[in-house]
């Protein structure tokens, strides 16, 4: 579905399930926000799954990215407003966040700056801060296959770097390779600056107010169980699911668990 969004086209995957602006569900409504140089498709299993058990599912193209027009913006800051200003286009007063990686962090500036629009948050693989090496942050400037490169090496467990895909025949590596290279230029550098750059401050989520779960893979590289778990604790009554085996790229790696999780905490 494409809406207009600060007068620029933008695209919502619905989960597979036909949508007009017309007919969202207002009261039972999750936004999928996906991570740095990807778009919607990151979301395929968990999208479906709700839009087949009686939610709203809106999983937007970000600015930039994916079939979405305009420019990628250029802070958190900016997103959690683009958030908002997407779930004013639909008259959608609140909603549930499910956000991965950058997206996370998309997720968590919403929800600490409108805490009456936010139902609930899920945070995956998340960290807070989130600073990007300097040598990947150049290589995302300079050189995006090299920066792809990258990003496959840190986002995945030892067996999703030899194989391990759930669906027979499929590369996780390779899968995630052709997300990226498909992104626009410019689109990686600025995602990735972004992340590095965001500042809010572990004591400022105490203003947190709806229920959260973060889902850390227990081999994530990128952001580890560990600094996950300080975010938890700032969080007050936040929850914790951790996935054996899984590092950053959860959705591909453990779909199935991922997928569990967000049931037993939305869906309850």
């Amino acid at each position: 579905m494409q809406i207009d969004v600060r007068g620029q086209s933008t695209y919502l995957y619905t989960g597979g399930k036909k949508l007009t602006p017309l007919t969202v569900d207002r009261e039972k409504t999750i936004i999928f926000i996906h991570g740095a140089q990807q778009d919607h498709s990151c979301w395929t299993l968990q999208t479906r799954w709700f839009a087949h058990h009686g939610f709203t599912v809106l999983a937007p193209d970000l600015p930039g990215h994916g079939r979405s027009a305009g420019e990628p913006l250029q802070s958190v800051e900016a997103l959690a407003e683009w958030i908002a200003a997407l779930l004013d286009a639909l008259g959608v007063e609140q909603a549930r966040l499910v956000g991965h990686s950058m997206g996370s962090l998309v997720a968590v500036e919403f929800a600490a700056t409108y805490p009456q629009r936010t139902v609930q948050a899920a945070l995956i693989g998340t960290s807070l801060p989130m600073p990007v090496a300097p040598v990947l942050l150049d290589a995302a400037r300079d050189n995006e296959p090299k920066a792809a490169t990258m990003i496959n090496g840190w986002s995945y467990s030892a067996s999703g770097q030899i194989g391990g895909n759930t669906v027979p025949g499929l590369w996780l590596l390779g899968m995630n390779q052709r997300l990226m290279a498909r992104q626009k230029p410019g689109v990686f550098h600025a995602d990735l600056a972004a992340c590095n750059a965001y500042g809010r401050s572990l004591e400022s989520l105490s203003a947190i107010t709806a229920p959260v779960l973060l889902i850390a893979g227990s081999q994530d590289k990128m952001t580890s169980p560990k600094v996950a778990k300080a975010v938890q604790a700032a969080i007050p009554g936040a929850q914790m699911s951790l996935v054996p085996g899984s590092g950053h790229a959860l959705m591909a790696e453990r779909p199935d668990a991922v997928l569990d999780a967000l049931i037993a905490f939305l869906a309850r």
